[in-house]
């Protein structure tokens, strides 16, 4: 980003979720983009960067993590429970392939941040007991659609590519469309609930 961004670290994800709502809300204008542990922000100018240093700085002092937000008009996304590592996440966490479906579609998900490719969202928020370990060998190649979990995320594959996460289901939500403003379906801060698609 040059010379005109500053990168903020913070100690977790749920700081990082209530640095970027906050300095979203009282930085208008700029674009504040979150990652797992950083939130980037852009300056209009060189010239500006001291000035937003301070401003930046002034935000996030003594700034709480915040609770998952937004829960009042979730984003549904429809998922045929069909993956082929359902088994496996549900010997890794003790729980019956049902009860790992109650659990991803128990509890309401929220975009974290985007990226890996455009529109792939990173969930946070989840029932905690879906943690599980990456895939130990990645697949060559994910279908688009192919919904997942990895560590404390899930996440929903926009288009085919290679991934490593352990893929529980699939969905034909349209997560990447250049024609829609914005063209992720799920921009950082949307909360997701999960529903599942039976026959």
């Amino acid at each position: 980003m040059g010379e005109r961004a500053l990168l903020v670290e913070g100690p977790s994800l749920a700081w990082v979720l209530a640095a970027t709502e906050a300095l979203r809300d009282r930085l208008e204008a700029l674009d504040v983009v979150p990652a797992a542990r950083t939130v980037l922000v852009t300056a209009a100018s060189r010239a500006e960067l001291a000035r937003l240093r301070d401003r930046v700085h002034e935000i996030i002092t003594d700034l709480a993590p915040a609770e998952i937000h937004n829960l009042d008009s979730p984003v549904e996304i429809r998922v045929r429970y069909d993956g082929p590592d359902l088994a496996e996440v549900a010997r890794l966490t003790a729980l019956t392939e049902a009860e790992v479906v109650a659990a991803h579609t128990g509890t309401p998900w929220q975009v974290a941040f985007v990226g890996f490719a455009p529109g792939f969202p990173y969930l946070t928020g989840g029932d905690p007991r879906l943690t599980v370990p990456r895939r130990e060998t990645p697949r060559t190649r994910v279908p688009a659609g192919a919904v997942g979990l990895a560590g404390e995320m899930s996440g929903i594959y926009p288009r085919p590519s290679p991934g490593g996460w352990q893929l529980i289901g699939s969905t034909d939500a349209p997560l990447w469309d250049l024609a829609r403003t914005p063209p992720a379906l799920l921009p950082p801060g949307t909360t997701v609930r999960f529903v599942e698609d039976t026959p």
